[in-house]
Protein backbone atom coordinates (compact mmCIF):
# COMPACT_ATOMS: atom_id res chain seq x y z
CA UNK A 1 0.00 0.00 0.00
CA UNK A 2 2.84 2.37 0.91
CA UNK A 3 4.53 1.67 -2.45
CA UNK A 4 1.33 2.47 -4.35
CA UNK A 5 0.93 5.77 -2.48
CA UNK A 6 4.58 6.71 -3.13
CA UNK A 7 4.20 6.03 -6.87
CA UNK A 8 0.98 8.09 -6.94
CA UNK A 9 2.71 11.04 -5.27
CA UNK A 10 5.62 10.84 -7.71
CA UNK A 11 3.24 10.80 -10.67
CA UNK A 12 1.41 13.83 -9.31
CA UNK A 13 4.68 15.69 -8.80
CA UNK A 14 5.81 14.83 -12.32
CA UNK A 15 2.49 16.06 -13.70
CA UNK A 16 2.77 19.35 -11.77
CA UNK A 17 6.34 19.89 -12.98
CA UNK A 18 5.28 19.25 -16.58
CA UNK A 19 2.51 21.81 -16.25
CA UNK A 20 4.92 24.39 -14.90
CA UNK A 21 7.59 23.72 -17.51
CA UNK A 22 8.40 26.79 -19.58
CA UNK A 23 11.43 28.59 -20.87
CA UNK A 24 12.96 31.49 -22.69
CA UNK A 25 15.51 31.20 -25.52
CA UNK A 26 17.46 34.03 -27.14
CA UNK A 27 18.39 33.78 -30.83
CA UNK A 28 20.77 35.86 -32.95
CA UNK A 29 20.03 36.07 -36.67
CA UNK A 30 22.11 37.03 -39.70
CA UNK A 31 21.35 37.05 -43.40
CA UNK A 32 23.42 37.19 -46.58
CA UNK A 33 22.66 40.11 -48.87
CA UNK A 34 21.23 39.35 -52.32
CA UNK A 35 22.05 42.80 -53.70
CA UNK A 36 24.14 43.09 -56.85
CA UNK A 37 25.36 46.49 -57.99
CA UNK A 38 27.42 46.89 -61.15
CA UNK A 39 30.99 47.90 -60.33
CA UNK A 40 30.72 50.49 -63.10
CA UNK A 41 27.50 51.97 -61.71
CA UNK A 42 27.63 55.71 -62.21
CA UNK A 43 28.23 57.54 -58.94
CA UNK A 44 28.80 54.31 -56.97
CA UNK A 45 32.35 54.23 -55.60
CA UNK A 46 34.08 51.28 -53.91
CA UNK A 47 33.73 53.08 -50.60
CA UNK A 48 29.98 53.47 -51.10
CA UNK A 49 29.60 49.80 -52.02
CA UNK A 50 31.53 48.77 -48.90
CA UNK A 51 29.44 51.07 -46.71
CA UNK A 52 26.20 49.75 -48.23
CA UNK A 53 27.14 46.13 -47.59
CA UNK A 54 28.13 46.93 -44.00
CA UNK A 55 24.79 48.62 -43.34
CA UNK A 56 22.85 45.75 -44.88
CA UNK A 57 24.79 43.23 -42.82
CA UNK A 58 24.12 45.19 -39.62
CA UNK A 59 20.44 45.56 -40.53
CA UNK A 60 20.13 41.79 -40.86
CA UNK A 61 21.73 41.07 -37.47
CA UNK A 62 18.85 40.91 -35.02
CA UNK A 63 17.95 39.37 -31.69
CA UNK A 64 14.74 37.39 -31.16
CA UNK A 65 13.19 35.87 -28.05
CA UNK A 66 11.29 32.56 -28.00
CA UNK A 67 9.09 32.06 -24.94
CA UNK A 68 7.69 28.54 -24.73
CA UNK A 69 6.00 25.85 -22.72
CA UNK A 70 5.40 22.22 -23.70
CA UNK A 71 3.13 22.98 -26.67
CA UNK A 72 2.89 26.75 -27.22
CA UNK A 73 5.33 29.55 -27.94
CA UNK A 74 5.70 33.19 -28.92
CA UNK A 75 8.62 34.39 -31.07
CA UNK A 76 9.31 38.09 -31.47
CA UNK A 77 12.15 40.54 -31.95
CA UNK A 78 13.81 41.87 -28.83
CA UNK A 79 12.94 45.48 -28.10
CA UNK A 80 15.88 47.83 -28.53
CA UNK A 81 16.67 51.48 -29.12
CA UNK A 82 16.60 52.64 -32.73
CA UNK A 83 19.97 52.54 -34.43
CA UNK A 84 21.56 55.98 -34.80
CA UNK A 85 21.66 57.52 -38.27
CA UNK A 86 25.11 57.33 -39.81
CA UNK A 87 26.35 60.38 -41.66
CA UNK A 88 28.75 59.65 -44.51
CA UNK A 89 31.01 61.81 -46.59
CA UNK A 90 29.29 60.81 -49.82
CA UNK A 91 25.77 60.49 -51.21
CA UNK A 92 23.26 59.12 -48.74
CA UNK A 93 22.53 55.40 -48.75
CA UNK A 94 19.12 54.80 -47.22
CA UNK A 95 17.65 51.39 -46.36
CA UNK A 96 13.90 51.04 -45.86
CA UNK A 97 12.25 47.82 -44.67
CA UNK A 98 8.56 47.01 -44.68
CA UNK A 99 6.22 44.08 -44.08
CA UNK A 100 8.73 41.25 -43.96
CA UNK A 101 6.41 39.28 -41.69
CA UNK A 102 9.04 38.41 -39.09
CA UNK A 103 10.68 41.67 -38.16
CA UNK A 104 10.23 44.30 -35.48
CA UNK A 105 6.67 44.36 -34.15
CA UNK A 106 5.85 40.92 -35.54
CA UNK A 107 4.51 38.33 -33.06
CA UNK A 108 4.72 34.69 -34.17
CA UNK A 109 2.57 32.35 -32.05
CA UNK A 110 2.76 28.56 -32.44
CA UNK A 111 0.64 25.74 -31.05
CA UNK A 112 2.50 22.55 -31.89
CA UNK A 113 -0.22 20.34 -30.38
CA UNK A 114 -2.92 21.82 -32.62
CA UNK A 115 -0.37 22.23 -35.48
CA UNK A 116 -1.26 25.84 -36.21
CA UNK A 117 0.22 29.32 -35.97
CA UNK A 118 -0.87 32.95 -35.77
CA UNK A 119 1.46 35.67 -36.99
CA UNK A 120 0.64 39.29 -36.19
CA UNK A 121 2.56 41.49 -38.62
CA UNK A 122 2.10 44.51 -40.84
CA UNK A 123 2.64 45.92 -44.32
CA UNK A 124 3.22 49.66 -44.53
CA UNK A 125 1.36 50.35 -41.30
CA UNK A 126 -1.58 48.00 -41.89
CA UNK A 127 -1.76 45.17 -39.34
CA UNK A 128 -2.52 41.61 -40.46
CA UNK A 129 -3.21 38.45 -38.48
CA UNK A 130 -2.00 35.46 -40.48
CA UNK A 131 -3.65 32.22 -39.35
CA UNK A 132 -2.67 28.92 -40.93
CA UNK A 133 -1.39 25.39 -40.40
CA UNK A 134 2.20 24.84 -39.35
CA UNK A 135 4.43 23.63 -42.19
CA UNK A 136 5.22 19.93 -42.23
CA UNK A 137 8.97 19.43 -42.44
CA UNK A 138 10.25 16.08 -43.69
CA UNK A 139 13.27 16.02 -41.42
CA UNK A 140 16.06 13.53 -42.13
CA UNK A 141 17.60 12.60 -38.79
CA UNK A 142 21.33 12.11 -38.29
CA UNK A 143 23.52 10.73 -35.53
CA UNK A 144 26.00 13.59 -36.02
CA UNK A 145 26.36 15.79 -32.95
CA UNK A 146 27.96 19.04 -31.85
CA UNK A 147 27.83 21.27 -28.80
CA UNK A 148 26.06 24.62 -28.78
CA UNK A 149 26.92 26.21 -25.48
CA UNK A 150 26.41 23.55 -22.80
CA UNK A 151 23.92 21.55 -24.88
CA UNK A 152 24.61 18.46 -26.97
CA UNK A 153 22.80 18.89 -30.28
CA UNK A 154 21.82 16.46 -33.03
CA UNK A 155 21.71 17.24 -36.73
CA UNK A 156 18.60 17.09 -38.91
CA UNK A 157 18.10 18.31 -42.48
CA UNK A 158 15.35 18.76 -45.04
CA UNK A 159 15.38 19.72 -48.72
CA UNK A 160 12.96 21.90 -50.63
CA UNK A 161 12.81 23.32 -54.14
CA UNK A 162 12.30 27.09 -54.05
CA UNK A 163 12.22 30.05 -56.42
CA UNK A 164 14.83 32.66 -55.57
CA UNK A 165 14.44 36.20 -56.85
CA UNK A 166 17.59 38.17 -57.64
CA UNK A 167 17.29 41.87 -58.44
CA UNK A 168 20.18 43.83 -59.97
CA UNK A 169 20.43 47.59 -60.32
CA UNK A 170 22.56 48.74 -63.29
CA UNK A 171 22.69 52.35 -64.51
CA UNK A 172 19.18 53.23 -63.36
CA UNK A 173 17.60 50.00 -64.61
CA UNK A 174 16.40 47.07 -62.53
CA UNK A 175 16.80 43.50 -63.72
CA UNK A 176 14.84 40.71 -62.05
CA UNK A 177 15.87 37.08 -62.35
CA UNK A 178 14.04 34.09 -60.87
CA UNK A 179 16.03 30.90 -60.42
CA UNK A 180 14.75 27.55 -59.14
CA UNK A 181 17.06 25.70 -56.80
CA UNK A 182 17.04 23.05 -54.12
CA UNK A 183 17.70 24.50 -50.67
CA UNK A 184 18.98 22.24 -47.89
CA UNK A 185 18.13 23.49 -44.40
CA UNK A 186 20.20 22.18 -41.50
CA UNK A 187 18.86 22.17 -37.95
CA UNK A 188 20.64 21.36 -34.70
CA UNK A 189 18.35 20.39 -31.83
CA UNK A 190 18.87 19.28 -28.24
CA UNK A 191 17.03 16.55 -26.36
CA UNK A 192 17.95 18.32 -23.11
CA UNK A 193 15.09 20.77 -23.72
CA UNK A 194 12.21 18.39 -24.54
CA UNK A 195 9.95 20.65 -26.60
CA UNK A 196 9.22 20.15 -30.30
CA UNK A 197 9.81 23.80 -31.11
CA UNK A 198 12.29 26.35 -32.43
CA UNK A 199 12.68 29.84 -33.93
CA UNK A 200 10.24 31.27 -36.49
CA UNK A 201 8.01 28.49 -37.89
CA UNK A 202 10.53 25.70 -37.31
CA UNK A 203 9.39 22.70 -35.25
CA UNK A 204 8.75 18.96 -35.56
CA UNK A 205 11.93 17.60 -33.95
CA UNK A 206 12.17 15.77 -30.59
CA UNK A 207 13.86 18.71 -28.89
CA UNK A 208 14.35 22.47 -29.02
CA UNK A 209 16.08 23.68 -32.21
CA UNK A 210 19.13 25.76 -31.28
CA UNK A 211 20.48 26.46 -34.76
CA UNK A 212 19.01 26.79 -38.26
CA UNK A 213 20.99 27.39 -41.46
CA UNK A 214 19.52 27.41 -44.97
CA UNK A 215 22.64 28.79 -46.65
CA UNK A 216 21.42 32.39 -46.61
CA UNK A 217 19.88 32.77 -43.17
CA UNK A 218 21.56 31.71 -39.95
CA UNK A 219 19.76 31.59 -36.59
CA UNK A 220 21.72 30.58 -33.49
CA UNK A 221 20.54 30.28 -29.88
CA UNK A 222 22.80 32.14 -27.45
CA UNK A 223 20.95 31.63 -24.16
CA UNK A 224 18.29 29.37 -22.64
CA UNK A 225 16.53 29.91 -19.31
CA UNK A 226 14.30 27.08 -18.07
CA UNK A 227 11.49 27.98 -15.65
CA UNK A 228 12.64 31.61 -15.21
CA UNK A 229 11.69 33.49 -12.07
CA UNK A 230 9.54 35.98 -13.96
CA UNK A 231 6.14 34.72 -15.07
CA UNK A 232 5.94 33.81 -18.77
CA UNK A 233 2.55 34.45 -20.35
CA UNK A 234 2.16 32.91 -23.79
CA UNK A 235 -0.78 34.66 -25.41
CA UNK A 236 -2.04 34.35 -28.96
CA UNK A 237 -2.08 37.76 -30.74
CA UNK A 238 -5.52 39.04 -31.72
CA UNK A 239 -4.96 42.37 -33.49
CA UNK A 240 -5.21 42.73 -37.27
CA UNK A 241 -7.10 41.63 -40.35
CA UNK A 242 -7.31 37.83 -40.45
CA UNK A 243 -5.83 36.29 -43.62
CA UNK A 244 -4.24 33.02 -44.70
CA UNK A 245 -0.52 32.82 -45.45
CA UNK A 246 -1.26 32.55 -49.19
CA UNK A 247 -3.43 35.68 -49.14
CA UNK A 248 -0.83 37.61 -47.14
CA UNK A 249 1.92 36.63 -49.62
CA UNK A 250 -0.24 37.90 -52.48
CA UNK A 251 -0.78 41.24 -50.72
CA UNK A 252 2.91 41.56 -49.90
CA UNK A 253 3.99 40.81 -53.48
CA UNK A 254 1.56 43.41 -54.78
CA UNK A 255 2.86 46.05 -52.36
CA UNK A 256 6.46 45.18 -53.23
CA UNK A 257 5.77 45.76 -56.91
CA UNK A 258 4.09 49.06 -56.11
CA UNK A 259 7.12 50.12 -54.07
CA UNK A 260 9.45 49.06 -56.89
CA UNK A 261 7.61 51.22 -59.41
CA UNK A 262 7.49 54.11 -56.95
CA UNK A 263 11.20 54.05 -56.22
CA UNK A 264 12.14 53.53 -59.86
CA UNK A 265 10.92 57.05 -60.50
CA UNK A 266 13.04 58.27 -57.57
CA UNK A 267 16.27 56.60 -58.65
CA UNK A 268 15.73 53.78 -56.14
CA UNK A 269 15.35 50.04 -56.40
CA UNK A 270 13.67 47.20 -54.53
CA UNK A 271 15.79 44.21 -53.55
CA UNK A 272 13.00 41.92 -52.40
CA UNK A 273 12.25 40.50 -48.92
CA UNK A 274 10.69 43.83 -47.98
CA UNK A 275 13.95 45.79 -48.41
CA UNK A 276 14.33 48.92 -50.54
CA UNK A 277 17.55 50.74 -51.34
CA UNK A 278 17.75 54.38 -52.42
CA UNK A 279 20.92 56.04 -53.59
CA UNK A 280 21.29 59.80 -53.62
CA UNK A 281 19.59 62.59 -51.67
Amino acid sequence: MKTVITMFVLLCMTSIQAQKFNGKATYKTSQKSNIKIDANQEGMTDKMQEELQKRLQKMNQKTFILEFDKTKSVYKQEESLAAPKVSSGFNQVRVVQFGSGSGKGSIYYKDTQEKRYTNQTEIMGKVFLIKDELPKYKWEMSTETKNIGQYTCYKATYSKEVENKSISFINGETKEEIVKETVVTTAWYTLEVPVSNGPKNYQGLPGLILEINDGKNLIVCTEIIINPSEVIKIEEPKKGKVVSQKKYDEIQNKKSKEMLEKFKSRNGFDVGNGVNIKIGG
